[in-house]
């Protein structure tokens, strides 16, 4: 049977009798991986083997809170009983696909002061095997909780190398100032048309442009203008004359004359 408080040389998470681990205030589990979950933390390759570190589990439950990443292996060793990192002390996370085996998610973290790591460890590769799935679901909800997290800690003012904890990972830290109970968690709701409102036509027909308008852009005043542009080669409209031009009844006279002569030259038979 598990104790409720684990010593801390060998756990870093404080174990519940009835299983899984004891939250901290405020804390609440979003995630939780099915039991055949591995864990593998190691310092990068760019180490000397004299200064490497690495733990390995190869079956485990992976939880992830509002505030850190819980890793509990299934049957604990007096190696390693437990695992947490918080979650603003993790970045360059990736999920890896390969072509055979499991789905991977990999990331590099940063170990807390007092965390049961050795300090001269300022990073570490961290790689879990999702054996029976799980990667990707876990990996979308780290990166929305990591996001909101940090938008918390920029409006409470607080200061620190993106916000990376730097206390003992159980409280205080980044998350010192932040109240987790107002930071939404959930996913937002996805758009619904509610039918209340008449939607835009996306095409909808350009304004006309006025004559004052520079390289095609046209002023407000001159689009509330509902006077029509006209085209470069279009004459303007004049409207009808309301007197005869000059000249105009003598040369109906001239006409009405000449069509009388004409007739009288005729014969009887031609007319």
């Amino acid at each position: 049977m598990r104790k409720n408080k684990s010593n801390r040389k060998n756990s870093w998470v404080m174990l519940a009798e009835s299983g899984g681990y004891t939250p901290l205030p405020g804390e609440q589990t979003l995630y939780q991986s099915p039991p055949r979950t591995t864990l593998s933390i190691q310092t990068p390759n760019r180490q000397p083997p004299s200064e490497a570190y690495s733990k390995q589990c190869k079956s485990g439950v992976v939880y992830l809170t509002n505030r850190r990443v819980i890793y509990l292996p299934v049957s604990p060793t007096a190696d390693l009983q437990s695992f947490a990192v918080p979650i603003l002390n993790v970045t360059d996370t990736r999920v890896t696909a390969p072509w055979f085996g499991a789905n991977k998610w990999e990331a590099v973290i940063q170990p807390v002061y007092g965390g049961g790591i050795p300090a001269q460890h300022a990073e570490l590769e961290l790689v879990m095997e999702f054996k029976e799935g799980g990667a990707f679901d876990f990996a979308s909800t780290f990166e929305r909780l990591k996001e909101r997290l940090k938008q918390a800690v920029d409006v409470a003012g607080m200061s620190g190398s993106e916000g990376a904890e730097t206390g003992d990972g159980r409280g205080g830290g980044a998350l010192a100032g932040v109240n987790l109970a107002s930071v939404h968690l959930d996913e937002l709701p996805a758009y619904e048309d509610s039918g209340r409102y008449t939607r835009v036509p996306e095409n909808l027909p350009s304004p006309p442009l006025g004559r004052g308008s520079v390289g095609g852009e046209s002023t407000a005043s001159t689009a509330n203008r509902s006077t029509p542009l006209s085209s470069p080669h279009q004459e303007t409209f004049q409207p009808p004359p309301t007197e005869p031009p000059p000249g105009y009844e003598e040369v109906q006279q001239s006409s009405v004359a000449d069509e009388l002569e004409r007739r009288l030259r005729l014969s009887p038979s031609e007319q």
